[in-house]
This record gives structure tokens, sequence and C-alpha cells, in this order.
């Protein structure tokens, strides 16, 4: 991202992006003796951050946190700082979580 010269309020929603999706996998999507893969990938028009695991079975879904709840506000944050986000299923076992940041148009 910094030989991309991206914006810092790019790269600040990627880090936030990235550490939610990378803890929300290890947290709900981990089984023994299977991990989870992050890709970035970039275009000149967008930052796509991929979170694959192994727990097709266990979709992100909105669970309403209590005031003092420690937990449960990823996605809200997940949806705050991406311009979209989604999840695509398989191949089986699998489940990938996505989220996009679009990049600024550099004009010559």
């Amino acid at each position: 991202m910094r030989t991309r010269e991206m914006p810092h309020r790019i790269t600040e929603a990627a880090e936030h992006l990235v550490a939610e999706l990378a803890a929300n996998a290890a947290t709900h999507g981990r089984l023994p003796g299977r991990d989870f893969r992050l890709v970035l990938l970039s275009d000149p028009t967008t930052l796509r951050i991929e979170v694959t695991d192994t727990r097709a079975d266990d979709l992100p879904r909105h669970r309403p946190p209590t005031p003092d709840a420690e937990s449960g506000r990823g996605l809200l944050l997940v949806e705050a700082l991406a311009d979209r986000w989604g999840v695509e299923l398989g191949p089986t076992p699998r489940k990938t979580v996505w989220a996009e940041l679009d990049l600024p148009v550099h004009t010559p």
C-alpha cells in the first residue's frame, strides 16, 4: 500500500478492516487444524480485502450487542468503513468475507 501512495484515510480504513475481518475469522471461522487466509487485491479503482475461512456454516450476521458488551460491533465497523462488503461461499466448506474501498482517481 505504501508503494501505491494511497491516502492515509484509505490505509487507515484498510488496517481496521483487515483487523476486524481477521479477528472474526480467528474467533468464529476457525476449526482445529484449519486456519484462515487473508488476501489484499488492488486495481486502479478498488482495494479489496478478502478473508477466507472453513466455516461456511457460520455466516456473518448482525447481532445487536448489549450496551455493556465487549464485542458484537464488528460488522457495524465494517459497514461504516467499507464502500461495499459481502460474503461468497465455496468451495465447500469455505466462505470468504470481503470488503472493498474505492480508491481516488489520479488525474495527470
